[in-house]
């Protein structure tokens, strides 16, 4: 096998003993099997940015910080310098977002390091030692399929809660071990508080499981659990062993447009009256 350019260091340096096979090539990365001492891990190669089909869309930046506002500057005028930066922050996206998920109790794979654009972590299999299948290569019955899709909602709720969502989720970043599903490739893992478009992230991730399980469990395909879970965490009654319905009941109440704009208008006149009197001090003066 040739070794990829960006794992050479990693064996010249002992982080990794032998590269045992390739697992996956995705839009992103190619996935590695490897052996690290006596363990066989995961090593994840990110491809180079102008070879990912996977573009860094503005929606899945927005409310990435770093803590440098330097940076923070460059990335948003992208400059050279600041999209050199964004592709960094990219590439460490997926594993802050794994070791803040882990600690969170979310079932991921444990991440062990990233290093030149490679992220060595867990290596998730089956029963029998292989690497776990995703879910896409799964049949399920229709009890399975209620509760695998209650379990991933689970895993959708306590991503949220630790202040992430997927933003990418479907049956093809779902491994299936012996002990259910476990949530990967998260480089596109959004801010919930800071990004405006996580709600629609997160209910694109809930359809997506919705329309999956729903081939099995046909009364899923009724459930709304994408605007149960966003109303939840808006109100600030959303925790992790939150017990979910699946029902949403839409407000009834019509927005009073006329009602704000004379709110906004009454306000444009105070400023600008606030302004005059302002004007007429200092020319007294």
């Amino acid at each position: 096998m040739k070794i990829p350019k960006r794992l050479q260091p990693l064996l010249d340096d002992g982080l990794i003993d032998e590269i045992i096979c390739q697992l996956k090539s995705g839009k992103e990365a190619q996935v590695y099997m490897v052996r690290c001492g006596e363990s066989v891990r995961c090593a994840k190669v990110y491809k180079e940015a102008n070879q990912r089909s996977f573009k860094q869309a503005v929606q899945y930046q927005e409310g990435r910080k770093t803590r440098n506002s330097r940076r923070d500057r460059a990335m948003q005028k992208r400059t050279s310098y600041g999209q050199k930066e964004s592709e960094a922050a990219w590439l460490c996206a997926e594993v802050d977002a794994l070791y803040k998920l882990a600690a969170a109790g979310v079932r991921v794979p444990q991440p062990y390091g990233f290093t030149d654009g490679v992220l060595l972590m867990e290596l998730i299999t089956d029963s029998d030692g292989h690497a776990a299948p995703r879910l896409s290569d799964v049949s399920f019955s229709r009890e399975q399929a209620l509760d695998y899709h209650d379990r991933i909602i689970r895993e959708v709720v306590r991503m949220l809660c630790a202040g992430l969502v997927h933003g990418d989720l479907s049956e093809f970043n779902v491994l299936v071990d012996e002990h259910g599903p476990v949530i990967i490739d998260l480089p596109q893992a959004v801010n919930a508080a800071g990004n405006n478009s996580a709600y629609m992230m997160l209910e694109r991730d809930v359809t997506n499981m919705r329309i999956y399980f729903g081939q099995y469990a046909p009364e899923l395909l009724t459930t709304a659990y994408g605007k149960e879970i966003w109303r939840l965490y808006e109100s600030g009654r959303l925790h992790p062993d939150t017990i979910l319905t699946g029902q949403f009941a839409e407000s009834k109440v019509k927005a009073d447009v006329k009602g704000v704009l004379n709110v906004i208008d009454a306000a444009i006149k105070e400023e600008f009256e606030r302004r005059q009197r302002a004007q007429s001090a200092g020319m007294d003066d």
